[in-house]
This record gives structure tokens, sequence and C-alpha cells, in this order.
């Protein structure tokens, strides 16, 4: 299944551009991905899975929803889907 990638902030400049799109296996997840994203991109190394989940104040959205309030890393994907990732951020 083809999809696509969409990076922000810290994030971007790891991956070297705003969006890739990426061919994965029917049956992997979200959690599959971002471990994937992780082992080819070195600026991701640890920054997005700790054992297994997501990393606290991650927000990764699939078509715009945050997996949160799905399956979290199990989430499954389908062909054409798009997968926000976004670091956490502070302010006020």
């Amino acid at each position: 299944m083809n999809v696509e990638l969409r990076f922000f902030a810290n994030f971007r400049e790891a991956v070297g551009q705003k969006t890739i799109a990426r061919r994965y296996d029917e049956s992997d997840t979200v959690g599959d991905v971002l471990a994937a994203l992780e082992a080819e991109f070195g600026g991701l190394e640890g920054e997005l899975l700790e054992d297994g989940e997501i990393r606290p104040q991650l927000s990764v959205l699939k078509n715009g929803r945050d997996v949160v309030h799905m399956d979290g890393p199990a989430t499954t994907l389908a062909d054409g889907d798009t997968l926000s990732v976004f670091p956490p951020v502070a302010g006020g």
C-alpha cells in the first residue's frame, strides 16, 4: 500500500522534506511505519517510539485524526492514507 507521510518542524529537517511517499505491506500498522522511519532517518531515531509506544507529547495523525483516539501504534493503514507526524510543542 502507498502512504503519504508529512513531517513538521524539526522532524521535517531530519527527513529533509515536508512530504514523502512510501510503500508498505498491507499488514503494517502506524507503529511499523514509525519504526521504519526511525531506521531510515538517523535524525528520527528514538524520537517517534518509546518501548513500542508513540512517544509522549508526539502527535501522529492518520488522515487528520489523532491515532491516540484509534488504536495508537496498532492503528491499521490503508492504501492512500496520509500520516502526519508533529513533534512536541512547548510555549505559551
